[in-house]
């Protein structure tokens, strides 16, 4: 397979976008955990106007998956992006009240993503 192409067959690692409202607390959390996962590759973005890097066209593009914390988030990109082809959205439901790094959301995000990334990686082909 190309480089190109979005499919798991390749040697190309999963490509996840974690998705908070700031990009401040959780979604860096996420990030910051998985850089480093051969099984993938990582980004995080905001749903705000405020968010240090809030999520635009090309992420979505680019994104295999997208793992939001809230309801709200997968709402807010369906809302604003639902014109796209956009990737799965699906919700890990992890509170905003808990830093950046913190040990606690660290152990939160983990339970709730392994098992998304389970499912996604034994899913196979998520995009043409």
């Amino acid at each position: 397979m190309g480089e190109d192409q979005k499919g798991r067959g390749s040697a190309r690692p999963l490509r996840v976008l974690f998705v908070c409202t700031l990009n401040q607390w959780r979604s860096p959390t996420a990030e910051a955990i998985y850089r480093g996962d051969p099984r993938l590759e990582v980004r995080s973005a905001g749903t705000r106007s405020g968010a240090r890097r809030r999520v635009g066209p090309s992420d979505l593009a680019w994104a295999d998956a997208v793992l939001v914390m809230e309801a709200d988030h997968k709402n807010w990109i369906h809302e604003k992006f639902g014109d796209l082809d956009l990737p799965p959205v699906r919700i890990l439901r992890i509170s905003n009240n808990l830093g950046f790094m913190d040990d606690d959301l660290k152990r939160e995000l983990r339970e709730a993503i392994e098992p998304e990334l389970d499912e996604l990686l034994r899913a196979g082909p998520l995009r043409p």
